[in-house]
């Protein structure tokens, strides 16, 4: 949020007004929490210009807004793996946009391809840079990782890709787990070669890749299941949300 307000010349709110107020929020709503393992009280923080201006100019005021909502999962069924295909005609952020920033912008600018995407039987769409048109960017709403033997390989944060915060936390602990991770540019053509692909998002968590679809050729992961990385990603890092595993990272906070 504060990456983001500050791209768009907006006031916001300090840290600690930040997770005093996530705690408040919470705390006023943990009869929604659904039962154990059911799913989550989803929390979604807001920052929007509430100034009296008209001209497209940086708000004189912002509000600062948290609502909560229990959600299952993001996609049907307990991390099962998803189906992309590889937009040729449309991009997501472009250099010099607004891209690595979480705003309204980035989703919006994905309905159409989206929408065609699920037309057509898959899941999502996975994007390419728009200056190459060869390099993986991210999924429309989550990042995504490509796996060869122990290598796990992620496209860099060079401001047309959100810097995800489960991005940061798996990259945290596959690391720990004795992988090596690489941000580097992965070129399309990469896909077909990969033993496993998934992608990470605060929504989804983990999603695994069954299928990517890139000019008609499609490429099949494993058996089209659950990857071996992506179950344990998945594991641990729901292990921590839950409490069921040592937060050796320090993630979680109680709220009371």
């Amino acid at each position: 949020m504060k990456m983001g307000a500050a791209r768009l010349l907006m006031e916001c709110p300090s840290v600690e007004q930040f997770v005093n107020a996530v705690k408040e929020v919470v705390l006023a709503n943990q009869r929604w929490v659904p039962p154990f393992k059911k799913g989550a009280l989803y929390i979604r923080p807001l920052l929007f210009g509430s100034g009296s201006i008209l001209p497209p100019a940086p708000s004189p005021e912002c509000t600062f807004l948290i609502f909560v909502s229990p959600v299952g999962n993001y996609f049907k069924g307990n991390l099962s793996p998803i189906h992309l295909v590889v937009s040729t005609e449309y991009h997501r952020a472009t250099r010099g946009g607004a891209g690595g920033v979480k705003t309204i912008g980035n989703y919006s600018a994905v309905f159409m391809a989206q929408a065609n995407a699920i037309s057509s039987g898959f899941n999502e769409v996975l994007y390419l840079d728009s200056v190459h048109k060869k390099y993986l960017e991210e999924v429309s709403a989550c990042n995504i990782f490509v796996v060869k033997g122990k290598s796990i390989s992620t496209p860099p944060i060079d401001g047309t890709i959100l810097p995800g915060i489960t991005r940061k936390s798996v990259i945290d602990i596959a690391r720990n787990e004795g992988y090596q991770v690489v941000e580097r540019r992965i070129g399309v053509e990469e896909l077909s070669d990969a033993d496993e692909v998934f992608g990470t998002g605060c929504g989804i968590v983990i999603a695994p890749i069954g299928s990517i679809t890139y000019l008609g050729k499609r490429m099949v992961y494993g058996d089209g299941g659950v990857g071996k990385v992506s179950q344990q990603m998945y594991s641990i890092l729901t292990g921590i949300q839950y409490g069921l595993m040592a937060d050796k990272m320090g993630w979680t906070v109680k709220v009371k």
